[in-house]
């Protein structure tokens, strides 16, 4: 199993040709994250998240889909920082209008410091699917 960090660099290097692109590790940051949200243009949010699906699953949701998603009872287990980071920038008048979460389904969804073999094995369709994203997405 890898841990989450390696696994960030992993995204890091399939995004280091970019220069539209500032990769964060936001899981410890809470509040002092606002104003990156808010100044953001384009918010793609990696995560693992209930999906009910089975372990390794890969899902996209965008826009009002990803609203929608938040929404839910919580999913993940960094999901209340980043609604409270959300309503901040509403608050702001300030929402990345484009803005995506790439989820992951974990074996269970609570706090650890590795990634299942299920979870590891989605990393590369992960990245795929955020510099797909930020391919299709038009930069302001």
């Amino acid at each position: 199993m890898a841990e989450p960090v390696s696994q960030l660099r992993t995204v890091q290097r399939a995004l280091e040709k970019r220069t539209d692109v500032q990769v964060i590790d936001a899981g410890t940051l809470s509040f002092t994250l606002a104003p990156v949200i808010e100044d953001a243009e384009r918010l793609i949010v990696i995560d693992a998240a209930q999906l009910h699906a089975p372990p390794g699953t890969v899902r996209t949701y965008f826009g009002s889909e990803f609203d929608a998603f938040l929404g839910k009872p919580k999913l993940t287990v960094h999901e209340v920082g980043l609604v409270d980071l959300l309503d901040i920038a509403r608050l702001m008048d300030a929402v990345p209008a484009q803005r995506a979460i790439v989820a992951v389904q974990p074996l269970c969804a609570t706090w650890g410091s590795t990634l299942t073999k299920d979870v590891d094995a989605a990393v590369p369709e992960m990245a795929s699917r955020v510099i797909d994203l930020l391919d299709e997405w038009p930069a302001s």
